[in-house]
């Protein structure tokens, strides 16, 4: 019941009682994890699973031999030990005997987490990256600003702490509704402990991918500098709302000058080779009454302030290219028509047909369509699911598949689908238990369609996920009780533990 399950996996007669973890030269990393998971010591000699390097094998790829002897872990690459290891992790602590060979399908698997509308706890983000170790993710999306808050320290920007990090209240149910909670709600983490936090992550072959929303999605940044934006005389608290704020960064050297210096910092605290400048839902109507945006459109030859986007975004992707970094964005209705450096990656997230596009102009996309890995989508019509349309149910995730139509996979250095990614906002999602309830079983679908190849179908996949869950449960990964969201349909009582 291995999820996702190996590429091959071929079983033997008889099984094998590891009593010790062995390394071999340059295992160290992968050795010492899995001691830890399985709660073995690390030994020379005896009954162990034995790890070595060996080429042969392309960057995630394994192979794991399991005999009534031994069992003998067999990559090229760390990245190939840390896959094999979640293999193992899963077959403890018995291991049938057998023998596997396995690779990814896709070589972006990710999660976005969205610790901006809630900030939520380092041990759980922690926890939450082991989680999808567990699962062969390899990238957790970190969703760090937008327009209710800002969470990471910028050095010589102490206001976007001191103010930035922290509203006044939360709307209650979804955008719209006028109705807030009256409770404060904040925080932040500092660069030291997201510096931890991607090490924790990189012991486990999950890279951290940072994203700075901009140029809209900024309110938090505003509330804290006014002048960054179009109105620099306006005082604007943190925005309490759900929803998209019009408020938006200026077009003026001082805005450019905070992209610049939070971009580099950012960059020194996350060494992934991705950098996810944001880009989606950015409203110009400001821009329109903007003298400065009006002249600088007009010196630029643009047609409209609007066109303004994606130039700045093309700005952005020069200033992650100069810290030697690969820029990444939400794919956009203004950029249909182009307008984006070819080697910008995009994002996309309206629907899969808007990816094809992307890839036939000349980027490399992760497939992220709303429809099927928005997270905060109600998985049932059941009661007391949070306030959000359509529903995506468990099926409907491992039905998606991301290179539909023929779509060609990248390598990294050419157009095609890079990979594929869940989605979890967070705004009905205050809570671990809330995200918890939000991302499981519905993350183990999509890490069969990001992994596995090929497809053993949905019964065969329901069926192996019978026991992960109970596996899940094990690792608190589940919530232990029914979890209400503020704004969905009341749970009847009698319903509720």
């Amino acid at each position: 019941m291995v999820i996702p399950h190996p590429a091959r996996l071929d079983r033997r007669a008889g099984s094998f009682t590891p009593l010790g973890v062995h390394s071999g030269p340059g295992t160290d990393g992968p050795a010492r994890l899995l001691a830890a998971y399985a709660h073995l010591p690390l030994v020379h000699s005896g009954p162990a699973v034995r790890l070595t390097l060996e080429p042969g094998f392309a960057d995630e790829e394994y192979a794991l031999d399991v005999t009534p002897e031994d069992a003998v872990l067999t990559a090229t690459t760390e990245a190939g030990l840390l896959a094999g290891v979640q293999t193992v992790r899963q077959l403890l602590p018995r291991l049938d005997c057998l023998a596997v060979r396995d690779a990814p399908r896709l070589p972006w698997r990710g999660v976005l987490l969205d610790v901006a509308r809630h900030f939520l706890p380092l041990a759980f983000l922690r926890e939450f990256v082991d989680l999808l170790a567990l699962h062969k993710f390899n990238v957790l999306h970190l969703h760090l600003t937008d327009d209710q808050g800002w969470r990471i320290e910028v050095h010589g920007w102490p206001r976007l702490t001191e103010i930035g990090a922290w509203r006044a209240e939360s709307m209650v149910g979804a955008a719209g509704s006028g109705v807030f909670d009256g409770v404060p709600h904040g925080g932040f983490y500092t660069q030291r402990e997201l510096r931890d936090l991607v090490a924790f992550a990189a012991a486990r072959g999950v890279r951290i991918v940072p994203e700075i929303d901009l140029p809209g999605h900024v309110r938090a940044a505003l509330a804290a500098y006014p002048e960054l934006g179009n109105r620099p005389d306006v005082r604007l608290p943190v925005w309490t709302e759900w929803g998209i704020s019009p408020d938006i960064l200026g077009v003026h050297d001082g805005a450019f000058a905070f992209c610049r210096d939070v971009l580099t910092q950012v960059a020194d605290v996350f060494p992934a080779r991705h950098l996810h400048i944001g880009g989606d839902e950015c409203p110009t109507t400001q821009w329109e009454t903007s003298p400065v945006a009006r002249a600088k459109a007009a010196a630029l030859g643009l047609r409209s302030t609007a066109e303004l986007h994606p130039w700045f975004l093309g700005e952005l992707h020069r200033v992650v290219a100069g810290l030697g970094r690969q820029a990444v964005c939400w794919d956009e209705t203004g950029h249909a028509a182009g307008g984006l450096p070819a080697d910008l990656v995009v994002t996309a997230w309206r629907d899969a047909a808007h990816g094809t596009q992307a890839v036939a102009r000349g980027h490399q996309v992760v497939m992220a369509p709303h429809t099927s890995t928005y997270f905060d989508y109600r998985q049932t019509e059941e009661p007391g699911e949070p306030p959000r349309e359509p529903v995506t149910t468990l099926e409907d995730v491992y039905r998606f598949d991301p290179l539909a139509g023929g779509l060609p996979v990248s390598d990294g250095t050419r157009p095609g689908v890079l990979g594929t990614q869940a989605q979890l906002w967070t705004e009905h999602a205050p809570t671990p238990d809330h995200v918890r309830h939000l991302a499981f079983p519905r993350l183990c679908a999509l890490a069969e369609r990001a992994w596995s190849s090929p497809d053993r179908g949905y019964a065969d996949f329901h069926q192996r996920l019978a026991g992960h869950l109970t596996r899940l449960r094990a690792l608190g990964a589940l919530p232990k009780e029914r979890v209400r969201f503020a704004g969905a349909v009341p749970v009847p009582e009698k319903t509720l533990p």
